[in-house]
């Protein structure tokens, strides 16, 4: 397309649409991202609260606030925490694949659609002369 020519409506709108599939693709990526951390962060205090006797005191924090705890309790709020985190993982994980899947399908649309009307001239316009000043 020249300078000139502006995008058809049917190219907007393709174009919307896998605008969109990227922004949420991106967004699962960064959720996925946030989720590894939180896992991680997780998995090191459930080794650390394991290498603690189980006479000494432990406490949880919730919010500002740090409460006395049982460890065997804490422990099992963190591998339930740890497995939430895989859980949520495979489900962003799939997420993920079928997005990539449909922005190739856009792709390919977009493609197709440009080259099958690459030809053509808008609807309504005049015909395009090859050299104007004969």
């Amino acid at each position: 397309m020249s300078a000139g020519q502006q995008v058809p409506p049917w190219l907007q709108e393709q174009l919307m649409k896998m605008q969109q599939s990227q922004q949420s693709l991106q967004s699962i990526v960064t959720q996925k991202q946030h989720l590894e951390i939180e896992k991680a962060e997780t998995e090191k205090a459930l080794e650390e609260l394991k290498k603690v006797a189980d006479g000494d005191a432990v406490f949880k924090q919730a919010g500002t606030v740090l409460i006395k705890s049982k460890k065997q309790e804490l422990i099992d709020e963190l591998e339930e925490r740890i497995e939430l985190t895989k859980t949520r993982g495979t489900v962003l994980e799939k997420q993920e694949t079928r997005l990539k899947e449909t922005l190739k399908e856009q792709e390919a649309k977009i493609t197709e659609l440009m080259k099958s009307n690459s030809g053509n001239a808008p609807p309504n316009s005049p015909p395009v002369e090859d050299n104007p000043r004969k």
